[in-house]
């Protein structure tokens, strides 16, 4: 319940309170004056009167004093223009669908995005990749998302879904070498745009990530984004690594042993991707980069969203008006009546 004309009740409140400090003062004028009065009947004594148990009329005539107070305050709460309904609410939102292409290849074991760690408490290069992506996820309430993965092959993952938590799902179970060791970057674009061809979103977007070079893959990554381009398709490319060596644990005869190994990210064509297709590419050399580099592509690619709200409701004066007119009308049939006072 709502008031629609609230604002009526700074000039209610104040006179109701007028009136009750008066009525009250009148009551009370009227009893000391009840009291004082010369008795007309004279008794010798009052042991007798004692006796008498006094009436329950005296103690609801009192109760009925009030009744014109609550009247009074229900008439004015009336005033106020009370009201029910509901208010409705349609979201109008033109989406971006995201196509999310995610490197499994066998450098992905890499443990250098959490440097500041131990080395035996470090996660691999997809394990952060995971994370990071997840939280990515839920902030896009309104947008269709997908998921391609590549090694030395693409496949879809996930076809382009609001079913976010389906998408979780998919992602928890990514491995590294899942689709091969070896990095099919083209293949993992045309993979993408295919999905995002017949899409009717206003905007469209690839955002690739990889820890390495195109080295697998027929379909070359230069003609996988004029093929993007072509069809209105934004691509992201995101490379995840340091720069020179990083470290992997390997199995060897003395049990798991950590090496350093030669890593290298293809920057040149990465940034020749995101530069056709009218996107950016971005690199993150740890697991804070990576998260900042995920936040300025969600604050960048944002949809717009439009909310009309619609009020239904009824007027509820009646609720307070009906109640306050029987309390009056109670009141002054019971003091006619049984509640009535002989001088």
């Amino acid at each position: 319940m709502f008031f629609a004309d609230r604002w009526l009740a700074w000039v209610l409140l104040p006179l109701f309170a007028v009136f009750a400090a008066a009525f009250v003062v009148a009551h009370a004028g009227a009893l000391g004056r009840r009291l004082t009065r010369t008795a007309a009947v004279r008794f010798p004594t009052l042991a007798a009167l004692k006796l008498l148990a006094p009436s329950w009329s005296l103690s609801l005539r009192t109760l009925t004093q009030g009744l014109r107070l609550l009247s009074v305050a229900l008439l004015m709460i009336a005033m106020t223009r009370p009201q029910t309904g509901r208010t409705q609410s349609r979201v109008v939102t033109q989406g971006i669908d995201i196509m999310l292409a995610i490197d499994t290849s066998g450098t992905m074991r890499a443990l250098d995005l959490d440097a500041y760690r131990p080395i035996q408490m470090r996660r691999d290069r997809l394990k952060v990749v995971k994370d990071v992506v997840e939280e990515f996820v839920k902030k896009r309430d309104n947008d269709q998302i997908g998921m391609v993965v590549f090694g030395d092959e693409a496949f879809t993952q996930c076809p382009l879904t609001l079913d976010h938590g389906i998408l979780a799902t998919f992602l928890d179970h990514l491995e590294v070498g899942m689709a091969g060791d070896r990095t099919a970057i083209g293949s993992a674009l045309g993979r993408a745009t295919q999905r995002l061809e017949k899409s009717s979103a206003k905007s469209r977007v690839i955002v690739l990530l990889t820890d390495g070079r195109n080295n697998a893959g027929t379909l070359p990554p230069a003609k996988a984004a004029e093929v993007a381009k072509s069809l209105g398709i934004k691509i992201y490319t995101i490379g995840a690594g340091t720069r020179g060596q990083a470290p992997f644990i390997q199995d060897t005869v003395f049990g798991k042993q950590v090496v350093y190994e030669d890593v290298a990210i293809d920057e040149d064509a990465l940034q020749q991707i995101a530069k056709t297709t009218g996107g950016a590419y971005f690199r993150a050399e740890d697991a804070d980069g990576l998260e900042r580099i995920y936040d300025q592509i969600d604050k960048l690619e944002r949809t717009e969203i439009e909310m009309k709200q619609y009020m239904e409701y009824n007027e509820r004066f009646a609720w307070f008006v009906t109640p306050a007119l029987l309390l009056l009308l109670a009141e002054v049939v019971l003091l006619g009546t049984r509640l009535r006072k002989i001088p």
